[in-house]
């Protein structure tokens, strides 16, 4: 195990935070509401209840949060910078559709980050931080037993999201955010209904291997993991209609 005495991490936002809007993103000039419509769409995505090829129409944002277009297309204007929405011409804003090929290039970055986040991890391990680790999947865990699946998902990668903020390195878990969230929107796009984005059994057995100080086991796991993920993807694309305000609803 790491010894407690290891430089601590600098301090950075809580995971779910990151989940719901990358550091970077949150910048001056943001409000409280065009942030709650960003994280909403990242939430909904993250949880597969927005999948890609949704239309996002700015009317329907406007009744749902009373608010004026200009706030809507703050909001907008951020999760296209995030690669989460596209903007496109003469349709709007419509949540991003990746093709195989750039899916493949995502899971490859993401591996790339994951290899150098899980011994940081380990390197800045503290009794604080495994504790951390340990309380993110047990929340995980019992979202899973109360069969509540669409928190199960966001918890799933909200968890890869906590490593990287435990790592220590700022560039590194923004990279991290804008990569959860695009895997998730591949995920929702290619892989079959029903399968789980992330399985818990691995995440335990990465936390045991952190809790180990086992760098090399950790990086090959966290590695095999997602391949594994991304080897369930199927290049069928989902086509189905979408309640934009039931899919944000409880965000």
């Amino acid at each position: 195990m790491p010894s407690p005495g290891k430089r601590q991490p600098r301090k950075a936002a809580p995971a779910a935070a990151v989940a719901g809007a990358p550091a970077a993103a949150i910048k001056r000039g943001t409000t409280a509401v065009d942030l709650r419509i960003y994280r909403a769409v990242v939430n909904a995505v993250m949880s597969h209840r927005l999948p890609p090829g949704t239309h996002l129409g700015e009317a329907d944002f406007c009744e749902l949060y009373q608010v004026s277009r200009t706030t809507v297309r703050k909001a907008l204007q951020r999760l296209a910078h995030d690669h989460i929405i596209e903007l496109r011409p003469n349709r709007g804003a419509v949540i991003a559709s990746p093709t195989p090929e750039q899916a493949r290039d995502i899971f490859a970055a993401r591996r790339a980050i994951e290899r150098e986040i899980v011994p940081l991890v380990i390197r800045h391990a503290t009794p604080a931080s495994l504790k951390q680790i340990r309380a993110a999947l047990h929340a995980e865990d019992q979202a899973r037993r109360t069969g509540d699946r669409a928190g199960w998902i966001r918890l799933g990668g909200e968890f890869h999201l906590l490593l990287a903020e435990l790592a220590g390195n700022q560039v590194l878990q923004r990279f991290m955010a804008e990569l959860v969230s695009r895997c998730s929107l591949i995920i929702a796009l290619y892989e079959t209904p029903g399968a789980p984005m992330c399985e818990n059994d691995e995440h335990q057995d990465l936390a045991t291997l952190i809790e180990q100080g086992k760098v090399k086991e950790a990086t090959h796991l966290i590695e095999h993991h997602l391949l594994e993920i991304e080897a369930r993807l199927h290049l069928n694309e989902q086509d189905r209609k979408v309640n934009l305000a039931e899919a944000l609803s409880g965000f």
